[in-house]
This record gives structure tokens, sequence and C-alpha cells, in this order.
């Protein structure tokens, strides 16, 4: 047996390190956090019982220096390291140097991580083990006959370094561009190419294998629906896929880790097609973003079983069976931009003023109550813990050598018997969970991945589910920071999501633009204004030295009504109002809209609108008027009377829609230029957005250089139109 873990270092941030952390205080495990100088207020921070400056901004200076991250450990008095996912998480050369420095590592060997580390030698390696691959093809020799075909980056993950070529002629700049992206993130521009599948479903099974020779197959996970080759939905169990199907998906995954010597959490990727044929992909090896969805559906605690196997335990001869299902979806600051028939993703920044996810039963645990089972593994010498709510413990007879302790529910009693190498279930309940690194007041920066959290429902089928979810989205308050909140549950919503038809082509076959329409409609964004500008009134009033409990406007004879304007997407809404003897008078954007005023103060706003009432909330802020009702969210931005004559730009600015990093400049000053040429690329959020000329012109200015931090709305190029 390695020796117990007794203070752990996570060597990431935000919500990994949060949901790492939970792991560890309840099986009294001390923890360590590390931070960069952007991230000092975040939440990991003041969970950890330690934490730990690593000075700078930049990932390459901060939580990609291995040798800062086992300096941090050694001076906390950690004595193991878990690496979280992203960053170091496969980077066999730290896992080394966390084993040399005497530290315990809370992952797979190694040489496991380096087998798996380049796609093209895994590919070859799985090749040779039987699990199922796609033929890699050589870029130089790819013909019509191969065509679509996928570039992809040979190290690395999460999208990056990949690009879709469906003509020849535009696979060299394809290349150049995945292998930039690759060395830049990777350090390695090595990539590849192998056969695009149009409609693959993206299937992968979960992994965990201790050091005495058991590999388990937890359960699948369909994480189909993705936008630039990155997951934005994933659920357990993957739907359409029988029980042949997952006994083969199974096998193949097991043959995968037995291959390489693997010990530890980890997870085989697939790509399926229609007829139920599979691919392997990858394997990464390391803890997934959507471990939720499974411990979900299994009640197991995947980090707690990290660490201990890191310490040496057995696993049970065979995994839990599943209950339910649970589908997450990963929150993203981020929206859907739209020019013309492109539709695409652009990364949002500033202050998260006000972040609340209704019904939520659970935080970075496995909601609990009544409605399903969870399932631990018991076994000799160990404890075992299981997410529960509030309201006691129970302690249970266990086998040989230790004690299994179980967190009650409200209100009952659990009693378990546990055993040598057995199973414990215990009830558990169908729910919302919430994994998240942010809360009131968090900013978000430009620095790391644009994820605010993982928002997951565990329901007893797929449709209760998909139901849960879409409305503790819809009801959530996010106010300060566009989301891809409206596109989330647009999809949970829709026809052929709740019909089982998933795959990776769901988003451009639906239409990105349609899916990424937002909840409030017209009508609701008009009737939002109208509550913002008389919450607003009320706070006017309330703030009011004299007469404070008058109504704002109010008069005893007839007068102008009192005006406000809000923007919303560019768009103006003009907001007229005036009290009466018989109430309310109101106008927006000239529609009377027939509103009976039942109650206004600053934060609710009541409205009888046609004989039917409604309620909306109100977060003022600076800049900033958000809404919050049943319609939908509406954010809306308060229009001055008088505008700065100074805020205007020069005819033909481009400016930078988010903050970000000058990547690459493919343009000079007085260079002539076509409508839609790239000009130059901004890196935000490990994203690469393209600037491109909006006309046919001349680059009359160009203020940037490569490497510059631009903030929003910094003016990058600016291009005279040639008919000028």
């Amino acid at each position: 047996m390695a020796p117990l873990i007794q203070n752990l270092l996570v060597a990431n941030r935000g919500e990994i390190a949060l949901r790492v952390f939970r792991s560890c205080r309840d099986a009294g495990i001390g923890t360590v956090a590390v931070y960069s100088d952007a991230d000092a207020g975040s939440p990991h921070v003041a969970a950890a019982d330690a934490a730990v400056r690593l000075p700078g901004d930049a990932p390459g200076d901060t939580y990609l220096r291995a040798d800062l991250v086992i300096d941090a450990a050694l001076a906390a008095g950690a004595d193991a390291v878990h690496p979280g996912y992203g960053f170091l998480s496969e980077n066999a050369a730290f896992a080394r140097a966390v084993g040399d420095a005497g530290l315990t590592w809370v992952g797979p060997p190694p040489d496991a991580i380096a087998a798996m580390g380049s796609k093209v030698e895994a590919k070859r390696m799985m090749a040779d083990a039987g699990v199922p691959v796609l033929p890699e093809l050589d870029p130089e020799k790819v013909t019509e006959a191969d065509l679509p075909v996928l570039v992809k980056a040979s190290a690395g993950g999460g999208g990056r370094g990949m690009r879709v070529v469906r003509a020849l002629a535009d696979l060299p700049a394809a290349v150049a561009g995945a292998e930039a992206e690759a060395r830049s993130a990777f350090g390695d521009g090595t990539v590849f190419c192998e056969r695009y599948l149009e409609t693959g479903r993206h299937i992968e099974v979960q992994v965990l294998a201790d050091a005495h020779g058991t590999v388990w197959a937890v359960g699948e996970r369909e994480c189909s629906i993705q936008r630039r080759h990155q997951k934005v939905v994933e659920e357990a169990p993957a739907p359409r896929v029988d029980t042949a199907m997952r006994d083969r998906l199974f096998a193949a995954a097991v043959a995968a880790a037995k291959a390489i010597g693997y010990v530890g959490a980890g997870t085989v990727e697939f790509l399926a097609t229609d007829d139920g044929e599979f691919f392997f992909l990858e394997m990464n090896t390391r803890l997934q973003v959507e471990h939720p969805v499974t411990e979900c559906v299994t009640g197991l605690d995947l980090v707690d079983l990290q660490l201990r196997v890191a310490e040496g335990e057995r696993l049970p001869g065979e995994p839990p069976q599943w209950t339910g299902h649970a589908i997450e979806v990963r929150l993203y600051a981020e929206t859907v931009v739209t020019e013309g028939d492109t539709a695409s993703w652009q990364p949002q920044s500033g202050t998260l003023h006000r972040f609340a996810v209704p019904g939520v039963s659970a935080e970075f645990s496995v909601p609990a109550g009544t409605g399903g089972t969870n399932t631990v593994p018991a076994g000799t010498g160990g404890t075992n813990t299981v997410p529960a709510g509030t309201g006691g413990t129970n302690t249970v007879p266990a086998g040989t050598g230790g004690t299994n302790t179980v967190p009650a529910g409200t209100g009952g009693t659990n009693t378990v018997p546990a055993g040598t190498g057995g199973t414990n279930t215990v009830p558990a309940g169908y729910g919302v969970r919430l994994d998240s690194g942010v809360a009131d007041g968090s900013v978000i920066g430009v620095h790391y991945d644009p994820m605010l959290a993982k928002v997951i429902a565990w329901g007893p089928n797929r449709a209760a589910a998909a139901r849960t979810l879409a409305g503790a989205l819809a009801g959530a308050r996010i106010h300060g920071v566009a989301t891809n909140r409206d596109l989330l549950v647009n999809v949970l919503r829709h026809p052929a999501f709740l019909a089982g038809e998933t795959d990776t082509a769901f988003l451009d076959r639906h239409g990105l633009a349609t899916l990424a329409r937002p909840l409030a409609g017209e009508r609701a964004v008009r009737l939002s204004a109208l509550a913002a500008a008389l919450a607003d009134a009320a706070a006017n009033r309330r703030a009011a030295r004299v007469l404070g409990r008058l109504p704002s406007g109010w008069r005893n004879v007839p007068s102008a009504p009192q005006r406000r304007t809000y923007a919303v997407g560019g768009t103006e809404h003009e907001v007229a109002y005036r009290f009466t003897r018989d109430g309310l008078v109101a106008s927006v954007d000239g529609d009377h809209p027939g509103v009976v005023l039942r109650h206004a103060d600053p934060e609710r706003v009541v409205l009888d609108v046609d004989g039917v009432r409604r309620t909306f909330t109100v977060g003022r802020y600076p800049g900033l008027v958000a809404v919050d009702s049943p319609l939908g969210p509406v954010s809306l931005t308060p229009v001055p009377r008088f505008a700065d004559p100074e805020a205007a730009l020069a005819a033909g600015s481009l400016v930078a829609p988010m903050p970000g990093t000058v990547l690459r400049i493919a343009v000079e000053r007085g260079e002539r230029v076509a409508a839609g040429a790239p000009l130059l690329w901004l890196e935000a959020m490990k994203m690469e957005h393209q600037i491109s000329a909006p006309v046919d012109g001349v680059v009359a200015e160009l203020p940037v250089t490569v490497g510059q931090q631009v903030e929003l709305g910094a003016v990058l190029a600016v291009v005279r139109d040639a008919q000028e």
C-alpha cells in the first residue's frame, strides 16, 4: 500500500479545483490551492486550507509551470498532487517530476500518459491491441477521394489544432493553421489527417483501473453536441446504444487501458456511426469535465476513487450499475454572433454581478433524497463516503479493517451493510447539481477557458432530466456577462434532441443562429424594458429626500410622460409612462401594451398584462439593468439622453469584439484588401478569432502589433472603402 494522502495540492484552478477539494474534504484530506494573479480572488483560493501564488497571469507563466507547482506543493507541506483536467494533467514529464519530488501523483503512470500523448502513436498502439481505429492519412497524400478530412493536432486536445477540410484546395491553409495553433497551445506542431464523419456520434467510456489488474468500464457517455470541436452537452447513458454495442464499447475501452498498463480514472473516446460501427479517437489520461453525469447515474465519487487508487486500494471485481439518466451542459461566457449567413462564437469578459441557479440540490456531489440509488464500492481496509443531503451521519458495519461512513439525507436514517469486495447501495434522489468556479462578483478575464459552470440534471429518464435541466437554466439569474444559456435551453427543448437524434453535426444541421435565439421574444423585451423603467423610477423615489412616497412622474394635472431608453442587442427601445388618477399609462416604442401596475419597487415589478399577472425581478448595475421573468431573461443597457461626441469612431474602424491578444497580422498599412479578407487574428479564452475586411478597400490604419493585449472596443484597423 502507498502512504495515505494527508495534504493534497490541486494543480489547477476554478471549478476543477473546487471539485477535487470537495472529495478531499469528505475524506479528511487537507487541501492546497495554487493561483495566478488574475485568480487571486477566485473562490477556489478561499476554499483551500492553504494557497500559493504563481506570479503572473498567462497560463505559460503560472499553471503550466511544473517547477513552480511542485515548489508550491513542497512549500505548503502537501504530500500529493492532483492535476485536475487541462493544463498539466496529461503531461508525462510533470507526472514524473511529482514522483521524483517524493509526492504521490493522483493519476495514471507517466508511461501511460506518454503512450497516449501522441494521437498518431496512440492510434497505432490501439490498432495493435485490436481496438477499431480510423486510418491515419498523411496530409501530403490526401486526395479528392479521401475528402472530407479532419486535420488534427497530434498533441493536446480541447478542439485546438483541428480543421475540417472539404475541398483539396483548402488543405494547405488548414494544415498551416492547425500547425500554428497546435504549436502555440501545446508546443508541438505535429498534425495528421483522418476521415471526417459528417454525422458521427462522439461516445466515450469512463474507465477506472487499480494497480492490481482490475479495470472497470464504468459506463458510457454521449458528447456529440459540440462547438469548435469542444463539447457543450454531455449525457449518460448514451441514447441509441443497445446492449450489444455497449458490450463492444466496454471491451474496446478495457483493452485500450490494459494495453498501456493504465491505473486511475481515464476516458476512451470513440466516434460512432449510425449503423453501430465505432472507431478509437483518443484516450484522455485524466478525469473528464463531464464526469458528473457518470457520478450521478452510478453514485460513485470518481475523485474519491482516484485518491484511493493512488493510495494502493483494490477495486471490487465489478463496477456498479447505473440508475436513471443524467445530462450536463457547459455554461460558457460566450455568445453567438451572426453576420449574414455566418454564425460564430465570441467569448465574453467582465464582472459577473449575479449568478444563481434555482432548484440546485447538490454542488459537486450527487443529489440525494428519494427516487434512485447510489451504489458505492465497499471493501477491505478503507472508507467509503457517499455524498448526500444534510441531516446526520450513518456509520454502518464494514469489512475487515475499516468503516464506511454515509452522510444521511434530511429526516431519515440509512443503514447499509458493507463487506469485503462488495457494493453498498444507499437511497438517493434525482435533482440538479451545480459545479461552478464563479460567484457573485467574479471577474471573467481573458486568460483562461470561458466556462463558468457545469449544470447537471439527474432524472428517472432522459426526458425528465432534459426538462429539469432546461427549466433550471431558463430560471437562472446570470447578470453582467453574456452566456450561451439560451442556446443550451433551446437545444434541450428541441424535438430532435428529445428524440435522441444527436451527432456532431447537430448545431450545423439545426442552425446555430436559430438555436441561439433569445428565450425572450420581442414582446417580452418590451415588457422587460417597461419593468426596468418602473424599477428605476422606484429606486429614484426611494432615494428622494422629499415626497419620496409619491410615484415618479406623478402630477395632479395632465403632463408629458417620463421617458427612458434602453438598448438590447443593438436595438433601442423607448419607454414612456406617466401616472394618472386612473393608474399607469405606458407605451414602449409607441405601442400601448395595456398593462396595470400592481407593484413596483427597485427589485421587483408586478404587472397585469391583458389580464395575466407577470412578475419581473430587476437587477441594476453600472451600465446594466437585468430583468428576469418566466418570459425570458433580458439585459438592457440604459441609453443616455445626450451622446458623447468624443465616443464616435472613425468610419471603417474595426474594433476588438472582446479583450485578447493579437496573435497574427496578415496585412500592412496601405495594402489593398478585398471584402472578407483576413486582416488579423485575436486569441482570447483559448480560442482564435479572425478579424476580416468589411469591404473592398485600403488598410488606412493598423495601430496594433503582434503580441499586443487589447481591450474590448479597441480599434484594431481602419479600412477605407475603395469607392470613397
